[in-house]
Formats: structure tokens, C-alpha cells, sequence
């Protein structure tokens, strides 16, 4: 099953590329080791503003609250 990705964004622009791109949806804070291992073969990466440099470290999804990944 295809996923989109939304990897960098912050507030507003999460919703406006919600809307275009759907879901179901992993939500990525930064371009991370993480980003690279659980993408799959026909998901979709969708890069926001905050999302295009690679981070050392890897970001605990678990912090996002639950009205933002339905």
C-alpha cells in the first residue's frame, strides 16, 4: 500500500500538502537515517522547507500528536 511521507514541515504548510498529496501519512521532522529505511518502493516522499538537509540523528514520530496522523 502506497504511503506519503512529509518529511520537514512546519504548521501551515503541513495542511496545504495534506490536502494535496493525502494520505495514509508518516509524518518525518528531519531527513534522517530513519526517512531512508522506511520508505518503501511506492510511497511518496513529500520534502517541505525544513526537510532537505540529512540529520546525524534520528526523530522519535511518537512526539506527534495524534490529530496530525489519522
Amino acid at each position: 500500500m502506497r504511503c506519503v511521507h512529509y518529511v520537514g514541515f512546519r504548521g501551515d504548510e503541513y495542511a496545504r500538502a495534506r490536502r494535496i498529496w493525502g494520505g495514509p501519512c508518516v509524518i518525518h521532522l528531519h531527513m534522517d537515517d530513519r526517512v531512508m529505511t522506511e520508505v518503501g518502493s511506492d510511497d511518496v516522499v513529500v520534502i517541505g522547507p525544513k526537510g532537505h538537509t540529512h540529520r546525524d540523528f534520528v526523530w522519535d514520530a511518537s512526539a506527534v500528536p495524534p490529530e496530525f496522523t489519522d
